[in-house]
């Protein structure tokens, strides 16, 4: 895996994800964890101790449904579908209270590389509300000309979801962006060139293995360009 390879060619466009890439999951999820269980125990849908927030952190970056699996294996498919409606409805709500942050370099970067000429894109294995809401509340909702979700399009990889979109916008020459092995498959199965995202700090080891470029802080993307 490349730590600081050039591409050959400015791309026509760049990929995001979002969790653990563009935004800070954590600065909002450890509120919304504890609520979505809170309120799952009241309700008596769950009432297992509360798992812990990292499990939920290693998760992200997978479908929601796998991610339930991992968190409470021992939930009811009731429990599960329960907690993706309060994990949006507390994410919009804490969201909306000004929780949550995006990472530092990420609006100085992304104002760049528009006035380099490349396209922006999103595409996030998350719910379409929460894809579509957090650039929105942060600011930078305009600067992308599409935000591709599997809660939007239904997909069951990445890989598809990544498709789809290249398809949709017409782009032959794009670079994806992400923390996750999905992230690095869905690039590499596209002929993507492919940045790892080192900073999140809740990886698992080897996540980025076979990325083309590996980074440690967001506005290193830049180094990258030749």
């Amino acid at each position: 895996m490349g730590d600081n390879m050039k591409a050959a060619v400015v791309p026509q466009a760049v990929i995001f994800d979002l969790d653990g890439t563009l935004f800070q999951t954590e600065t909002l999820l450890e509120t919304v964890h504890r609520r979505v269980f809170e309120t799952l125990r009241e309700e008596g849908l769950y009432e297992q101790p509360l798992p812990s927030i990292e499990t939920l952190l290693g998760s992200l970056g997978m479908l929601l449904s796998d991610i339930w699996m991992r968190v409470m294996p021992d939930g009811s498919p009731a429990a599960h579908e329960r907690a993706n409606v309060l994990l949006l409805q507390y994410e919009m709500e804490e969201l909306a209270l000004g929780r949550g942050h995006l990472y530092p370099g990420v609006i100085e970067t992304l104002r760049e590389l528009r006035e380099r000429g490349v396209r922006l894109f999103i595409a996030s294995n998350g719910l379409e509300a929460y894809v579509k809401g957090v650039p929105e509340v942060k600011g930078i909702g305009d600067w992308f000309e599409a935000k591709y979700s599997a809660g939007e399009f239904a997909t069951g990889t990445k890989v598809d979801l990544v498709r789809r979109l290249l398809d949709s916008f017409g782009v032959e020459n794009a670079w994806m962006v992400g923390d996750r092995s999905s992230d690095v498959e869905a690039g590499k199965s596209n002929g993507l060139f492919v940045v790892g995202c080192d900073y999140a700090g809740f990886r698992r080891e080897g996540e980025l293995d076979g990325s083309d470029a590996v980074i440690r802080s967001f506005p290193d993307l830049l180094k990258l360009l030749p």
